[in-house]
């Protein structure tokens, strides 16, 4: 039996992102620096594991190409509109208001972190 542990993404402003996904309820659980190269950032929900690894290579100056098969991550929010009002207010704007895939299915909607990468947060009922 296996178990996931984390999500990685490499990030070109390490602060940023961690603000970035401080914001959306992430918590700092630890900074590991990777020999003289690069640091990484574990972070993860209140009472949860550090389910996120934030990657800052030193000598990175260029953005990542995210690439055709990324996808994104979800994180469940109770009040979806209140959440995006909040980080509305934080200068952190939806990429289409709140929709359902399905009729009778929950609400969902996409915001994109610093570097570009997609989250999405569906509203549980």
């Amino acid at each position: 039996m296996s178990e996931l542990l984390h999500t990685c993404y490499r990030v070109l402003d390490l602060d940023r992102s961690v603000d970035f996904y401080g914001r959306l309820g992430f918590e700092e659980h630890r900074r590991m620096p990777v020999g003289d190269d690069a640091t990484n950032v574990f972070m993860g929900q209140p009472d949860d594991g550090a389910r996120l690894e934030l990657t800052f290579n030193h000598d990175r100056e260029e953005p990542y190409d995210i690439g055709s098969g990324y996808g994104h991550i979800a994180l469940g929010v109770e009040d979806l509109d209140g959440t995006l009002e909040r980080l509305a207010s934080e200068g952190i704007e939806p990429e289409k208001p709140p929709y359902r895939v399905s009729e009778g299915g929950s609400r969902i909607c996409f915001v994109r972190d610093p570097d570009g990468y997609r989250i999405e947060l569906i509203e549980r009922s």
